[in-house]
């Protein structure tokens, strides 16, 4: 019965939705990347024991936004955030930034000093931290335009912040274009290629992402490929082809290191939908309650795995938890995850309704 309940419920019907997945912010790619959750999470819910006794406080507790959402900021992503540690470049160019700053310069003393010229890695940083699409892509246009010869890297990640700046302004085929010239420069290829999936889903050509999506799985380095597997299988699920969804999430879970339990639960999700017998329904959900990766996107995957187990109440925090967290965090978050915010919402709706 419970199968009956999410097999012909939001999960069956997400194949109908517009697929976005999530943009990343900058070239860090991870939602916490200034170390805070929303306030809202915070200040609500503060005080909290995160280690409840049972099955139910566990539930809770993962469907939080407590302290947990600072530590594990880098988890809160879709299947299009990127870690980090996953693109040395940009430390590298914090760290000569930071370099440059600490030291005395010429106008500290002479205040008539000219203004020191910005380099490109300059305004690449300032593309990285622009409030607003216009800003992004004026500053990532004026290190294009840089006199200085450009190393390859520099110039790929200049590219991501206008195509960044396309993609904000839906102008999916512009974005597309942007990131395909960047392929041309032969650096950060599986990064670029999920751009350009993203673009490709965005412009309605789901046979193109998944092109570029495959492509990045086999250009990746092995620390990447589980997420790009999980990637693929995030949008085949979406698009409600299932067998697919689960071939290419058995790859991730054998790839995988630290966010295992979330590609472990999400391919569970993916055998429930597609009408699957699931044996370990619960030792999922527990599993992926109390790791790490179990915040931000894994609350997607958690209220959906809780509604298909009965546990309704459950499953209405976890929807309503990752629903808000993504409304109140940057604008283009809610364009990225309209697919799961809409899977989420018709959940919420069946819930209410029995």
């Amino acid at each position: 019965m419970l199968l009956a309940l999410l097999h012909g419920g939001a999960v069956g019907e997400a194949h109908s939705f517009q697929l976005e997945l999530h943009a990343p912010v900058d070239d860090e790619l991870a939602i916490g990347e200034r170390g805070s959750a929303p306030a809202s999470g915070r200040s609500r819910e503060a005080g909290r024991d995160p280690k409840r006794a049972g099955p139910g406080g566990e539930l809770e507790r993962a469907g939080r936004g407590d302290s947990w959402d600072r530590r594990h900021a880098r988890d809160t992503r879709s299947t299009f955030w990127i870690d980090r540690r996953m693109n040395d470049k940009v430390n590298n160019v914090r760290q000569a930034r930071s370099a440059r700053s600490s030291r005395p310069s010429k106008s500290s003393f002479d205040e008539g000093a000219p203004a020191p010229i910005l380099t490109a890695e300059d305004l690449l940083h300032k593309a990285m931290v622009a409030r607003s699409t216009l800003s992004r892509a004026r500053w990532a246009r004026r290190g294009l335009a840089s006199r200085a010869p450009l190393d390859k890297t520099t110039h790929a990640m200049l590219l991501r912040q206008l195509y960044l700046s396309y993609y904000e302004e839906r102008r999916f085929e512009r974005a597309r274009a942007t990131a395909l010239e960047a392929l041309g420069l032969g650096v950060l290829a599986d990064v670029i290629h999920q751009d350009a999936a993203r673009a490709a889903l965005g412009a309605g050509d789901l046979g193109g992402a998944v092109v570029h999506l495959r492509v990045a799985a086999r250009r990746s380095p092995p620390s990447r490929r589980c997420f790009h597997h999980w990637t693929l299988g995030s949008v085949f699920f979406l698009a409600g082809r299932y067998a697919e969804s689960v071939g290419a999430l058995e790859r991730a879970v054998r790839w995988a290191t630290r966010d295992k339990p979330l590609y472990r639960a999400h391919l569970t999700l993916v055998r429930i939908a597609a009408g699957e017998p699931v044996d370990d329904l619960g030792a999922a959900i527990e599993e992926l309650a109390v790791a790490p990766c179990g915040q931000g996107y894994g609350r997607f995957v958690l209220g959906h795995l809780s509604y298909a187990a009965g546990a309704w109440e459950s499953a209405r925090r976890f929807l309503e938890a990752f629903i808000e967290r993504t409304e109140s965090s940057r604008p283009e978050l809610a364009l990225s995850l309209d697919g799961e915010l809409k899977m989420s919402r018709a959940t919420l709706a069946k819930i209410s309704a029995n």
